[in-house]
């Protein structure tokens, strides 16, 4: 019999020091996105499934929670990702004209983990734009994106940039069915070259050549020139590529100290994107930390098909490469039932101060704040002075 303390796998409780730092991290980061005119949205934990899983496909599918409502008999999910709700928001909760910018920092649920070390509870915060079509509003989530992570001081930046048409450009009329293209997707995603040969015997010789040049296409900005050459010259692939050169322009130009770079064989969550899409990484850290692009078809199941672009990353994992506060500067002071020593501590406190309070038999214990002040008596007075 397990002990009753112990937690599920990969769950795991947040403690006072790694707490504050997230905290501080989730502040800094809304108040980015509140800056460029980002509305901070709060959707429920859980939902009806079919809500949940729009647009998402399979793989959200399985990542998430399923259970009965024991008040409607329906099916609710525990969301797996906070996109598909803020869609919804967006479409029938506001179903403004025009553009609009929303945030979010919410912790989802996974069945599963992302990897070996990875958390089944990741706190995610995102930010998303709906109504503009164009590259602007990647550019700007982007940008948004980037700007966060320096501003709590992750280094070592690189961003990658695919686009979700590229692979679609590539079927198009080339009959699979969904099993299959998983495979290929999956092929892609992992660069197994031998098992895209077997996959696409059977594919025209323009699709099969272009699938496997995509597991060679990923490198630094060089990669435009030379998808332009091997890849069919089809419409929606030149289209693509073009998004991507002015992206990447743009980018250089804002942050030159950020490496860029290409990975058009990079499927990640691939029934998700439309367009364009990118992956942050900071250097220490194996995955990506920041992944986003457009789905402009994520609130079709709503009855308002409005383009969309935006991001997402888990604090938890961001919190270990931030540079953000783990303990705080206090006041300590003596426990008492005078008045005069309560009524000090009040007035500290009401002007944004950390006083803690000792009580009796505690005085060595460590605190989660570190006290550099005390409040001791002067005569009639209570005054702080340093430690």
């Amino acid at each position: 019999m397990s002990s009753a303390w112990l937690l599920p796998e990969h769950i795991a409780d947040v403690l006072p020091s790694e707490a504050r730092r997230i905290e501080e991290l989730r502040r800094v980061l809304l108040d980015c996105a509140r800056c460029c005119g980002y509305e901070l949205v709060m959707p429920p934990m859980l939902e009806h499934l079919e809500s949940l899983l729009t647009g998402a496909g399979g793989e959200l599918d399985l990542r998430t929670f399923k259970l009965v409502d024991q008040l409607s008999g329906r099916t609710l999910g525990v969301r797996a990702d906070a996109t598909p709700q803020v869609a919804r928001i967006d479409a029938h909760l506001l179903n403004r004209e025009g553009v609009t910018r929303l945030c979010y920092c919410a912790p989802v649920l996974h069945t599963r983990p992302a990897g070996l070390r990875a958390t089944r509870e990741p706190l995610q915060f995102g930010a998303e734009i709906y109504g503009h079509a164009g590259l602007e509003a990647d550019l700007e989530v982007q940008e948004l994106a980037l700007t966060a992570l320096r501003r709590v001081g992750v280094q070592g930046l690189t961003l990658d940039l695919a686009d979700a048409r590229i692979v679609r450009a590539l079927l198009a009329g080339v009959p699979v069915d969904a099993s299959m293209l998983g495979e290929v997707y999956r092929s892609l995603a992992a660069k197994d070259t031998a098992t895209l040969v077997q996959l696409t015997a059977g594919f025209p010789a323009e699709s099969r050549e272009g699938l496997l040049a995509l597991t060679q296409l990923y490198g630094g900005l060089e990669i435009l020139a030379e998808a332009r050459r091997r890849l069919p010259q089809r419409g929606a692939i030149a289209a693509a590529l073009d998004d991507l050169a002015w992206l990447t322009d743009h980018l250089a130009r804002a942050f030159p100290d950020v490496a860029l770079g290409l990975d058009l064989a990079d499927l990640s969550g691939y029934a998700y994107y439309s367009g364009a899409r990118f992956a942050v990484y900071a250097a220490g850290h194996p995955d990506a930390l920041v992944r986003g692009g457009r789905y402009d078809e994520v609130g079709a199941v709503f009855g308002r098909n409005r383009p969309a672009v935006g991001f997402s990353t888990d604090l938890k994992e961001v919190v270990a490469l931030a540079r953000v506060e783990g303990t705080r500067a206090a006041v300590r002071a003596p426990w008492g039932e005078q008045a005069s020593l309560r009524e000090a501590v009040r007035r500290l406190r009401e002007q944004g101060e950390i006083v803690v309070c000792v009580l009796p038999g505690h005085e060595h214990e460590v605190q989660e704040f570190e006290c550099d002040r005390e409040l001791v008596a002067q005569g009639e007075h209570w005054v702080v002075r340093p430690l």
